[in-house]
């Protein structure tokens, strides 16, 4: 994906710090936005997953720090439940001003109460997530219950949040108390879909079963099984990714041509973007969004095949699509075509018919199964087209590769 960075005034004129992560070719089919968990920040590595997968299927998403928090202006102590509802409605506003209305809201822990609430306000947004969220904001009290009667008596106190040290006054515990959830959830008005764990030691899975009794339908529930409420493992946040973007799609109203037309960039152009971290790497192809990645092996987290995969994979496709060409043209019995590659590098003197002779050559090992009442005539013949695939005789020939850089 493609991350930018860029800053939004609050509805207090404090500057709040945010990234935009954007398809790679900056060509979104529509606008999410994030709201992270309670003392988190935009960058928790669990909030760049989710935004990832859903870049990787053409969604946007700003994710930026609630006010007083991360990189954004402000003071924490000064801000409660309601100024976070405002910090997204805020978040909004810069959306739909300068690039499109969102369309996705996506809230974590007490960012999804926050975005339960500040949904009515944002009118551009059909969908609506949360993932581990209490079902009211005032649960987040008993997080603070040891220093409560301190903050009750003096009007402040400081306490431990995930190992940081914060400043909480009384009118935070105020701004709790008066959130009308349950209100909001009955009016939501909006397709909800609910994740949570049953193991979530922070939130109960009774939250989740609150919201979804109280909210009408459209409404989905999905269990996130083994995971914590961090959602620590990649593998939890980037499949709550994965759902989203396959589940937004119906309330998004977009037609597969439509969807398709909006992704591919200028015709005949594959684009393809790796980021800063690791090997995950992007593809859009035509309007079909791929992942190329690496072994963990290799140094990568092995979320898609590698690029030599790849290429096996298109000599493969192109073998069988060729084949099944073939022998529809001619009318012959065959029912389905298997083909089984394997890349590798030999070296030249082990290979008896490699034209080199020194150094190490590829070898593309390509095992073909068809299915089908065919003779042997025609089997051979079928043999003889698959190494006249063009992708196959692309690879026999001279291929030249013209490098440049973008100014």
């Amino acid at each position: 994906m493609k991350s930018e960075r860029i800053n939004f005034a609050n509805s207090q004129g404090q500057q709040l710090a945010a990234r935009l992560d954007l398809p790679v070719n900056k060509k979104p089919l529509a606008f999410a936005l994030f709201a992270h968990c309670f003392t988190c920040s935009k960058n928790l590595r669990a909030v760049g997953n989710i935004s990832r997968s859903l870049t990787s299927q053409g969604i946007a998403v700003l994710r930026f720090d609630f006010t007083g928090l991360g990189e954004s202006e402000g003071d924490f102590a000064d801000t409660n439940f309601s100024s976070n509802v405002a910090d997204l409605i805020s978040a909004s506003d810069y959306l739909a001003a300068e690039y499109d209305a969102p369309k996705i809201l996506i809230g974590h822990s007490l960012g999804g109460a926050a975005v339960l609430q500040a949904a009515a306000s944002i009118p551009s947004s059909l969908a609506v997530c949360t993932i581990g969220a209490p079902c009211d904001p005032g649960h987040v009290a008993h997080l603070l219950e040891s220093k409560r009667s301190e903050i009750e008596s003096s009007g402040e106190a400081e306490v431990v949040l995930a190992g940081r040290k914060f400043k909480i006054k009384k009118q935070f515990l105020d701004d709790l108390d008066e959130a009308e959830m349950k209100s909001r959830l009955r009016n939501l008005r909006k397709a909800l879909l609910i994740f949570h764990s049953p193991i979530d030691n922070t939130v109960g899975i009774d939250n989740a079963e609150m919201i979804y009794i109280t909210a009408r339908h459209p409404k989905s529930f999905v269990s996130l099984d083994t995971a914590d409420h961090l959602l620590s493992d990649d593998r939890d946040s980037l499949y709550v990714g994965k759902v989203i973007a396959t589940w937004a799609e119906k309330y998004l109203g977009l037609q597969e041509d439509e969807k398709r037309s909006s992704l591919s960039p200028e015709e005949g152009i594959v684009v393809v973007q790796t980021g800063s971290e690791g090997y995950y790497t992007e593809v859009m192809a035509n309007g079909h969004p791929l992942v190329v990645d690496e072994p963990v092996s290799y140094g990568g987290t092995d979320q898609g095949p590698s690029p030599y995969e790849l290429l096996s994979a298109s000599l493969g496709s192109c073998t069988s699509l060729t084949l099944r060409m073939y022998a529809d043209r001619k009318e012959w019995p065959l029912e389905a075509i298997t083909v089984r590659l394997k890349h590798s590098k030999v070296h030249a003197a082990d290979c008896q018919d490699c034209e080199s002779k020194t150094g190490k050559v590829d070898v593309i090992e390509r095992e073909i199964e068809l299915s089908g009442l065919l003779d042997d005539t025609q089997r051979a013949r079928l043999l003889e087209i698959a190494d006249r695939c063009p992708v196959h005789r692309t690879l026999h020939s001279e291929i030249v590769v013209r490098s440049t850089l973008k100014e």
